[in-house]
């Protein structure tokens, strides 16, 4: 896989130039001692997106706040897209953000940041391999820096994912607790989660961290969806008309459950029951035997259907068409199709896991198992369910469109809304 490649190279010459990075020059970088008044500005990190936009999960989400961002800057702030290029440097990526906006691009090189004390760097990227010796190195001339932490998935689970990964978020989750000072998730539970695994591995920071969190935006089609043409899209849509359809969204990776969910269609076909399963999302690691019991399965284009590159506007055509919502996942940071799928009316069959808790609450119907019987009779019960009119409603979810999620964002890391702080634990001698 292409990102287990570039973590692997990454880590690789990491390790052979002594676990470290040489900090640019001050040459390098221009950071002011104060800042013009009124003129602050905001620092918006997308490498990741710059690198390889694909917009998938948490793409989508930086999209969607970036284009808010730019569109409506916190009074005070002037917006700025940054990113670093292959030397470590911090430029401003305006092209990147003007192309957001629906400008044309340009071919002229884009300028090393220019930073004054009172600015603010906010990332809400997840950018494995990125250089925080220059993070540093702009903290000590005043720069305020806040990262994003959407899970803690590579840290707690680390079955789910290739060692590269472990790795690699490993590195990135302990550059971050170096140089943040404070961080944001995406949900109560994460930032609880990040808390407690702070607090069980004191060694991390030494130094207190606030932790705040907010909620992700809904509406879809505010952050300028992708458009295409499905070449299944007829097909799917008339099997939806057909059978009642259970909908999966998300890439194919191990912790989301599609194995678990493709055996409980299975049994339930075995036994009678008539359903689709469509299973939108691109294929992920560590799923080359389930990409290919998909491709060639016997269901395939009848009763089962993989959609690996659903444009965002068919995606929204299916939440108006399936039946209900499958969110499998074992362990998640938000889950931000539950909240597309309530607004647009999509019931939701979810995983008992206390993000969805959070997110759903009494609005989804829940199992437990990751057995696949457990879970094809949780089907049968919520079919049943839903027959007689009894099964919870999505009507009255809580959810917050992109520009009330941004809002909400701005409140934690301008106004410093936290959550909650970390408090390092200060031995009796005095250390931490």
């Amino acid at each position: 896989m292409e990102e287990e490649l570039r973590v692997w190279n990454y880590l690789i010459k990491k390790r052979l130039a002594g676990n470290s990075t040489v900090p640019p020059s001050s040459e390098d970088l221009s950071i002011a001692p104060a800042a013009n008044p009124g003129e602050n500005k905001l620092l918006i990190d997308i490498s990741e997106l710059v690198l390889r936009d694909v917009h998938t999960g948490i793409q989508r989400v930086i999209h969607s706040i970036l284009q808010e961002l730019l569109r409506h800057p916190p009074s005070g702030y002037i917006v700025e897209p940054v990113y670093t290029d292959a030397a470590g440097q911090l430029r401003y990526a305006r092209q990147f953000g003007g192309t957001i906006m629906g400008k044309e691009p340009t071919e002229s090189e884009e300028p090393l940041v220019s930073a004054y004390s009172g600015d603010v760097f906010f990332c809400p990227d997840l950018h494995l391999t990125y250089p925080f010796a220059m993070l540093s190195t702009m903290k000590q001339r005043g720069l305020r820096i806040v990262f994003t932490v959407y899970d803690l998935i590579a840290l707690s689970n680390v079955r789910f994912f290739p060692r590269a990964l472990q790795l690699g978020f490993t590195d990135w989750f302990a550059g971050v607790m170096a140089v943040a000072d404070a961080i944001v998730c995406d949900s109560r539970a994460v930032a609880d989660e990040v808390k407690a695994w702070l607090e069980e591995h004191p060694g991390q920071r030494s130094h207190p961290l606030p932790i705040g969190y907010f909620h992700l935006g809904a509406d879809m089609e505010a952050s300028k969806p992708t458009q295409g043409q499905e070449s299944e899209g007829e097909k799917v849509l008339a099997a939806c008309a057909s059978r009642p359809t259970l909908l999966m969204v998300g890439t194919l990776e191990p912790r989301k459950g599609h194995a678990q969910a493709l055996a409980a269609a299975e049994i339930l076909w075995k036994m009678g029951v008539d359903l689709n399963l469509v299973i939108v999302g691109k294929e992920g690691w560590r799923t080359q035997r389930l990409a290919h019991q998909l491709r060639h399965h016997p269901e395939r284009d009848r009763r089962l259907f993989w959609l690996e590159g659903a444009s965002d506007a068919f995606l929204l055509q299916l939440y108006g068409k399936a039946s209900a919502l499958l969110a499998a996942s074992v362990a998640e940071g938000f889950g931000l199709p539950l909240i597309e799928a309530a607004r647009q009316g999509l019931p939701i069959i979810a995983r008992d896991i206390p993000v969805f808790r959070e997110v759903a609450g009494e609005h989804a119907f829940y199992f437990q198992s990751e057995n696949p019987e457990a879970l094809s009779e949780a089907i049968r019960h919520w079919l049943a369910l839903q027959a007689e009119g009894n099964a919870p409603s999505p009507t009255g979810l809580p959810w917050l469109t992109w520009a009330q999620s941004t809002q909400q964002l701005l409140q934690v890391i301008l106004q410093e809304n936290w959550h909650t702080v970390y408090q390092p634990t200060v031995q009796k001698s005095g250390a931490v």
